[in-house]
């Protein structure tokens, strides 16, 4: 399968001017996989394997080139970065030299529980790259120093961050999936992807992070590359949506078992503002109601993909590929390239965490308090 499959990443938002929050946070930092990476993929796979994400049609819809982004414009993390007034937050790896209105440790493929407990029990067939939840919080400790100009009072700098700690998660499941694991098996991993995102909110908050978002999984089953992967012709193996009822009801359990973790941390932490990002329901509501939101009708197929059909990806021949081309408005499609998502979903995403239905409590709401 490679691992583009598994570079499936998120956060978000958008510019809405300047307001009273944004003036109040300095600074935010986030950890998760290519869903919210900025550029540090490229940097960390690029010596042991193609990088397609450095062509074109990437970045083409916000940036006009390659950005380092899995979309064609601007992640979630971006929309949030603007509407609180701060920058694009520049990906670690690149090795900014200013790093003092945050930095962005989340890079494409990484998983939530440490990479030796997959080869450990023989559930990849090959050696992971280094780049989990630990690794990315390893990461953020080594850049303490540079952030709060070297004193030792991290609590206060942090005070006024904010902590992205997500998605993470569907790699985790996608390497079981692969593995061969049934429904039944997939889900009793669950409780330790949850206590390791938990136990790392937890450790960010013991070093002065107030204001943490996480995120749970999208519905992963209705990714064109899952989709692919998986297709089955028992038609009862799909809900109305055509997506793979297995695979969403394993995000979905994950997302019951991580708002509850959330909700404990927010009994054991008063001070801290720890708000649940939803990522399944904003993109159920687009994939059963496209037009309502401005989507076309073919929400489960790849802008930037090959093959036709009614997922438009093939293995084989992916997104910035020789001869794949992108769909002539993206901002019409729900996926980009089979697994990440569209500049306009991210869009739509972000609102929904900044301003709600989609965040508990919305992400504004909690941090002007």
């Amino acid at each position: 399968m490679g691992l583009t499959l598994l570079f499936s990443l998120v956060v978000f938002f958008c510019f809405s001017g300047v307001s009273s929050s944004s003036q109040y946070l300095t600074s935010m930092f986030t950890l998760g996989d290519s869903y919210i990476d900025t550029g540090n993929a490229p940097v960390m796979f690029a010596p042991v394997m193609p990088v397609w994400i450095d062509n074109p049609p990437y970045g083409q819809t916000f940036f006009g080139h390659p950005s380092g982004r899995f979309s064609d414009g601007r992640v979630i993390i971006d929309f949030v970065a603007e509407e609180f007034g701060l920058p694009f937050l520049p990906a670690f790896l690149a090795k900014s030299s200013n790093v003092s209105q945050g930095v962005n440790f989340a890079v494409g493929g990484p998983t939530a529980i440490e990479v030796g407990f997959f080869e450990r029990n023989n559930l990849v067939p090959f050696k992971l790259v280094n780049n989990s939840l630990d690794v990315q919080l390893g990461w953020f400790e080594e850049i303490k120093p540079s952030v709060c100009n070297g004193t030792e009072g991290y609590k206060d700098c942090f005070s006024k961050a904010l902590f992205f700690v997500g998605e993470l998660g569907v790699n985790d499941y996608n390497f079981i999936w692969m593995s061969g694991k049934t429904e039944d098996e997939v889900k009793t991993y669950v409780p330790k992807v949850v206590e390791t995102i938990t136990t790392a909110v937890e450790r960010l908050i013991n070093q002065g992070a107030v204001y943490i978002v996480v995120p749970g999984n999208p519905p992963t089953g209705c990714s064109p590359a899952i989709l692919t992967f998986r297709m089955n012709p028992n038609k009862t193996n799909y809900d109305h949506i055509g997506c793979l009822r297995d695979v969403n009801r394993v995000a979905r359990y994950h997302n019951m078992m991580l708002r509850a973790a959330v909700s404990s941390l927010r009994g054991k932490y008063p001070h801290a503002r720890i708000i649940f990002a939803d990522f399944y329901e904003p993109v159920i509501q687009v994939l059963q109601n496209p037009s309502v939101f401005g989507f076309n009708n073919d929400v489960l197929k790849a802008c930037c993909g090959s093959g036709g059909g009614a997922y438009n990806w093939d293995p084989n021949a992916i997104c910035a590929m020789a001869g794949v081309t992108a769909c002539e408005n993206p901002a019409t499609y729900v996926s980009w390239d089979g697994v990440h998502y569209t500049e306009a979903m991210n869009r739509f995403i972000a609102k929904g965490w900044l301003n709600g239905p989609y965040a508990q409590p919305p992400i504004k709401s909690a941090v002007r308090l």
